[in-house]
């Protein structure tokens, strides 16, 4: 593997003037980060520990004169190359810069760094989170639109561009976000997820994110940190708010620290590759063994993916730093937190606690795959769990809900496929507040929804329209609204991920101008963007009660309601009309005749029987 990234005397002043950090003394011991990189006067919680690495820096005492900041506790370790300098930032600290003298036993072997306090946004604190209002958009930046082709590769990191490699980097950017939020506002969408961003110094199959080799730096293959802060308002600008997925659990084995560990056990299994098995039920099962439990939390993704100890302290508050950092920097809307439930359960209760303290309104979402709602559920906030786990995570991917509705469009031969999604729905009292979680047709991980329905257009569109009329946050994988295909049969990312049309100059197909599609894809686009659009200004989707009728035959119905409102959903899997009774409806129907369908504005009578078309997807305003 090539060696890690690392900075010199001479890179860090460059990310002192991208940071507006401070710079160390020339005959000084060489500093050669300081993270975080900034803070600012004005937070919630007043503490902030500073991990500051340089050769033998162990050797020196900070010491610091600034009013509303003083030094509680300095902590050395293993290694003399860090220390780490508890901080208390008061409510008298004014934004400025803080000189922290370190001093040693001569002037000579002495440093002076200056460390800077910035102004918070007006209304920081209380901003307010993504929810049942809004519907995400997701995307793999290296795969969506190539706006700045000048970064596609970068001298020091390992992975050069190779649009011919399936895992290869291809040239998405942040620039390529940029130029078409207004294709993503035209579609309706109100929240941008891209797939991570942060540096990602890896030998191959760097593009997708998830093995952060530096966690306060923007990959310079997507962009710069200003870019990131500049896609962050660019997209507020369109109505947009901004999301950002991290990872707690791993990292990449060409993290700049894996030169350098602070301690001997900041990462599991130091230095060895140990696989988890993924047995995500240990940490929650009352007859597991800790074997299971330990090796679930503490295992490695990969050999490439080395697992962060998080009972270590140390480790621990990094994390919950470097994410609130983000969020007060680039003004995100929330988190989505990859892998979550493979971190140490007490770091999870102690990084959720503190995020939610910090940002009371703001919405955080994990992912733990699983079909079994109570496995999900065990993460939310507010779940009282028999083994005493408290968390105050606010809402997870709704993966049972998800994989039941893909699993019911893809059955060719069954009776009454919705049976599943029916009593999937009926376990909804297992959560806390189902509201709060966030359903999806397809992600980056998982064949495309148009593949897994056979290419069956009528099945496709009662996907999209389950996921955007269920009391949950909708979430839209990119691409689908082009019916974009892939393999089925076995997990295959390549081709889950192929390149957006139009992304890259040369393409023949350009989906944001239309240039290309067929009359099916055009379709299937238009389809998208009149459901988000009218989602996006119904009150009673957003809000309103659910009331679900027991499938039949392969039809289902149901209903969202308010006290001014109602919107009956139906799905016709048959290849054949079906006739339902409208009196079995009579809750939700009384005194109602007729209902007009908002995707085709024709009226359909609702007072003896109900005539739902073959292979039919009705959404009624009522």
């Amino acid at each position: 593997m090539p060696a890690p990234f690392r900075l010199t005397l001479s890179s860090l002043l460059i990310g002192a003037a991208l940071f507006a950090t401070g710079a160390v003394r020339a005959q000084a011991p060489a500093i050669d980060r300081v993270e975080p990189p900034f803070w600012w006067a004005g937070m919630h919680d007043q503490r902030l520990q500073l991990m500051v690495h340089g050769t033998a820096i162990a050797e020196l005492e900070p010491a610091l004169d600034y009013p509303g900041v003083r030094i509680a506790q300095v902590t050395r370790v293993a290694n003399r190359n860090y220390m780490f300098v508890d901080l208390v930032v008061d409510a008298r600290a004014a934004p400025g810069n803080v000189r922290i003298d370190f001093r040693g036993k001569d002037a000579a072997r002495s440093a002076t760094y200056t460390y800077r306090l910035l102004a918070r946004e007006n209304g920081s604190a209380q901003r307010k989170g993504f929810d049942t209002q809004d519907a995400i958009y997701q995307l793999m930046p290296d795969r969506f639109a190539n706006g700045d082709p000048n970064n596609d590769s970068v001298a020091g990191l390992a992975d050069k561009l190779d649009r011919k490699l399936g895992h290869g980097r291809h040239g998405g950017d942040i620039q390529g976000m940029i130029d078409h939020l207004d294709y993503i506002q035209g579609l309706g969408f109100t929240q941008l997820w891209p797939t991570p961003l942060v540096e990602n110094d890896m030998p191959g199959a760097s593009y997708h994110g998830y093995a952060a080799t530096d966690h306060y730096r923007i990959d310079p293959r997507y962009g710069s940190n200003e870019d990131y802060l500049r896609l962050s308002r660019e997209a507020k600008k369109h109505g947009i708010g901004l999301i950002q997925d991290v990872v707690l659990s791993h990292i990449g084995k060409n993290h700049w620290w894996m030169k350098d560990l602070p301690t001997p056990d900041w990462i599991n299994h130091p230095g060895k590759f140990v696989g988890t098995n993924h047995h995500r039920t240990a940490v929650q099962d009352p007859y597991a063994s800790k074997e299971d439990a330990n090796n679930f939390t503490t295992g490695w993704f990969s050999p490439g993916m080395p697992d962060m100890n998080q009972t270590n302290p140390l480790v621990a508050n990094y994390l919950i730093q470097n994410n609130i950092w983000w969020i007060e920097y680039a003004g995100l809307s929330g988190l989505r937190i990859d892998t979550f439930g493979y971190s140490d359960g007490a770091f999870l209760t102690e990084y959720t606690r503190r995020l939610m303290a910090e940002y009371p309104q703001l919405n955080m979402v994990g992912e733990e795959w699983s079909k079994l709602p109570a496995v999900v559920s065990h993460w939310q906030r507010g779940k009282v769990n028999f083994d005493g786990y408290v968390s105050a995570m606010p809402g997870m991917m709704d993966f049972p809900l998800t994989e039941a509705m893909r699993t019911a469009l893809a059955d060719k031969e069954g009776k009454n496929i919705f049976s599943e999604v029916y009593e999937t729905l009926s376990l909804d009292y297992l959560y806390p507040d189902p509201s709060r979680l966030v359903l999806f047709e397809a992600n980056h991980d998982m064949a495309r929804i148009y593949s897994v329905v056979n290419e069956d257009f009528d099945r496709y569109k009662m996907d999209i329209a389950f996921v955007m009329t269920m009391p949950r946050i909708p979430h839209f994988y990119t691409g689908d609204e082009l019916l974009m295909t892939s393999a089925t049969k076995e997990r295959d990312d390549n081709s889950y991920r192929r390149d957006f049309p139009g992304g890259w100059a040369g393409d023949k197909v350009n989906a944001f101008t239309g240039a290309g599609l067929t009359p099916r894809q055009r379709e299937a686009q238009a389809f998208v963007k009149k459901l988000v659009n009218w989602r996006k200004n119904s009150p009673v989707i957003h809000h309103g009660k659910l009331m679900h009728y027991g499938p039949e035959h392969n039809t289902y119905v149901y209903f969202r309601y308010d006290g001014q409102k109602k919107v009956m959903v139906a799905f016709n899997a048959n290849d054949k009309e079906m006739v339902l009774d409208a009196g079995r409806f009579r809750e939700m129907l009384s005194g109602v005749s007729s209902g007009t369908d908002v995707l085709t504005g024709k009226t359909y009578s609702l007072k003896d029987e109900i005539r739902l078309p073959a292979k039919a997807t009705l959404i009624l305003e009522i």
